[in-house]
């Protein structure tokens, strides 16, 4: 498929076609394709060929393409924003880690900080991970259960870095955000556990107040 038969093909009515094309884009890598692949990204409606727009960027050099990726991180466009956030976590190049910035991380838009967050976990540097922890667990208490557990996911996967900011806000006074903060700390522990079994746990230690903990399980 030529770059001007792919580049009408994203545009096409039907996504199998769009998904076939941007597949051709990534296993033919063309840097005359990069504008309308990152342009797309911003566009396109269905998830899977969102996800093959990335994978076909990723293919290109990455010292083209994450100028692009500059601007649309600073895009009014909410989609614009988290395709950008997850094709970086796709690069995955640890000297990109300073682009997700605490702007994006506090997101009023909940997909957008919750690609930041899987994205900031994936690029951080060891001496970064508890200044990141200290940036998201700001955010404790926040949004719906897909939004907090994301949040949680994202602080479990930061291991010991993120003990001092989750026992703070255990031990503080919003019960939203010790529960939220309770419910992370057993899903570390346990990651077989269910966040909604973590979260009811959570909510009985926080109600029967500290030292507790035992006859809360």
């Amino acid at each position: 498929m030529t770059p001007p038969k792919i580049t009408a093909s994203l545009s096409a009515a039907h996504p199998s076609v769009r998904l076939r094309a941007a597949l051709a884009a990534g296993s033919a890598p063309d840097p005359a394709l990069l504008d309308t692949l990152v342009r797309r990204c911003g566009e396109e409606p269905d998830f899977f060929v969102r996800d093959m727009l990335s994978w076909a960027l990723t293919r290109l050099p990455a010292a083209d393409v994450l100028p692009r990726l500059d601007a649309e991180l600073g895009s009014s466009s909410s989609q614009a924003r988290t395709q950008a956030l997850h094709t970086l976590s796709k690069i995955a190049d640890p000297t990109t880690a300073d682009r997700v910035t605490p702007a994006l991380l506090h997101d009023p838009d909940d997909e957008v900080a919750r690609t930041a967050w899987r994205t900031a976990v994936v690029l951080v540097p060891e001496a970064g991970r508890a200044g990141l922890a200290e940036e998201l667990g700001r955010q404790l208490g926040r949004g719906d259960r897909a939004v907090r557990l994301s949040l949680s996911r994202a602080l479990a996967d930061l291991g010991a870095a993120a003990d001092t900011v989750l026992d703070r806000a255990a031990a503080g006074p919003d019960p939203d955000v010790a529960t939220h903060a309770r419910a992370t700390m057993v899903l570390r522990e346990d990651p077989t556990t269910g966040f909604d079994d973590a979260v009811a746990q959570a909510r009985r230690v926080v109600a029967l107040g500290p030292g507790h903990e035992a006859a809360a399980c």
